[in-house]
């Protein structure tokens, strides 16, 4: 079925009136990548570089960039897929209000930008979808390839203590296979020695440089790697970076991936951190879950009954014990303890936030059920500490992540088919694993 689809759509039609023909740019195993697709990640590329058009490599380097990208998204969500990773409509919804948030517009607005740009917002929301999963893929990935100990941990806190620098880094990755030959290192070698010496002589700038030869993912980032404390830093790097002044870079490394050239951008002194205090909520519940043996109109009748049980004197603590679906909880009278908004989920936390102390909610529903909570306190607690610890240990484990997951990425690619339609590359593009 697959093939007769590509086949149909490879075949030239007479199109009909004011219809266009849309072509394909590659075929990635059973999915494709339409001509399309790739004209609006191109555009949204150039949007981006308004007025630094001069940065970007030449139209036929740029597509296969973008196009190589295209091609990893596609693999990453159908191995997600494969693997059971979704994200429902709620995460999403979350993930849209967020980023219409922090461009400081609504939603409507969000929605109607992208018209202007071309893209309809169920085409958005589809790619915000797909980069969830990528997300979730990702954690998946790291939470059975990477631990991280108390004990780095500890050291870590304490070395930041006695020096609270970090460091805004970027990088130009020129990459080896795994197994890679004498032949093939002494050219890689060679490439990352003449975009230095371009670099020396000023012919170009350090993310022009990025976007037109590196190898990593983030090339079309101008090669950015953000802000790095110490402790996300390999070890054979470090004195190297202290060592480094603003714009700097360094001689070409040799790392797991390949050889690198490594840009300091600019240094800060993170040592003082400032307290950050939250508002926490202590509250009890009782849910009645949805399911395959309980309809959404059978939970909702249910979860009105218990309301008007509570409405007309009944105690919570025992309700909650004696009807509760959430076994988590139902031992403790419901009892949920001190926690942040946003840790049930929005829709469970928003109506946390809108109780005052005492306050008994009306029946609402969520993604697990339908749910009555009562808030039965609030505090400001100072969670500065645990924060950087949270922090630490995440740095740590992301340093620990970028190689393995950038490997994971070069075996999906080399186990993959993968059939590129577009620019000079197409004559021996295909690869299969």
């Amino acid at each position: 079925m697959f093939t007769s689809s590509v086949q149909a759509q490879q075949t030239p039609q007479a199109p009909i009136q004011g219809q266009t023909i849309d072509g394909i740019a590659a075929i990635v195993d059973e999915d494709v990548i339409l001509r399309s697709e790739l004209e609006r990640a191109i555009a949204n590329i150039l949007a981006q570089y308004g007025g630094r058009e001069g940065q970007l490599p030449p139209r036929e380097v740029l597509e296969r960039q973008v196009l190589e990208r295209l091609v990893l998204v596609k693999l990453q969500v159908a191995r997600a897929e494969g693997t059971g990773v979704r994200a429902n409509n709620q995460e999403v919804d979350a993930a849209i209000a967020n980023i219409a948030g922090q461009n400081g517009i609504s939603i409507d607005q969000l929605s109607q930008q992208l018209a202007r740009d071309g893209t309809s917002y169920e085409e958005f929301r589809q790619s915000v979808r797909e980069e969830l999963m990528i997300q979730k893929l990702r954690q998946r990935y790291a939470q059975s390839r990477v631990s991280v100990s108390d004990a780095e941990i500890e050291a870590a806190m304490e070395a930041q203590q006695s020096g609270g620098a970090q460091y805004h880094l970027a990088h130009i990755l020129v990459a080896l296979p795994d197994g890679a030959t004498p032949e093939q290192i002494e050219t890689a070698q060679r490439k990352i020695e003449g975009i230095k010496a371009l670099l020396d002589r000023g012919e170009m700038d350090f993310a022009a440089a990025a976007v037109r030869y590196s190898d990593s993912p983030n090339a079309l980032e101008g090669g950015d790697l953000g802000w790095r404390s110490l402790d996300e830093i390999p070890n054979a790097f470090m004195q190297m970076v202290r060592d480094m002044s603003p714009g700097a870079v360094s001689q070409p490394l040799r790392g797991p991936s390949g050889f690198q050239l490594l840009q300091m951008v600019e240094t800060r002194d993170a040592s003082a951190v400032p307290d950050q205090m939250v508002t926490q909520y202590k509250a009890r519940h009782i849910l009645i879950r949805v399911d395959e043996n309980n309809s959404d109109a059978e939970a909702k009748a249910e979860i009105d009954t218990l309301a008007a049980r509570l409405a007309g004197g009944a105690d919570f603590d025992t309700l909650a014990r004696e009807q509760s679906q959430d076994l988590n909880s139902k031992a403790r009278g419901g009892d949920l303890g001190w926690f942040s908004a946003d840790a049930f989920g929005l829709e469970f936390g928003g109506q946390v936030t809108r109780l005052a102390d005492g306050q008994v909610s009306a029946p609402f529903r969520t993604s697990t059920g339908w749910h009555i909570v009562e808030r039965t306190g609030s505090r400001q607690t100072n969670v500065t500490d645990q924060n950087r610890r949270n922090q630490v240990a995440e740095t740590i484990g992301r340093r620990k992540l970028e190689d393995e997951w950038n490997r994971f990425l070069r075996e999906l690619r080399g186990e993959a088919f993968v059939d590129l339609r577009v620019g000079p590359q197409t004559a021996d593009a295909a690869s299969g694993g």
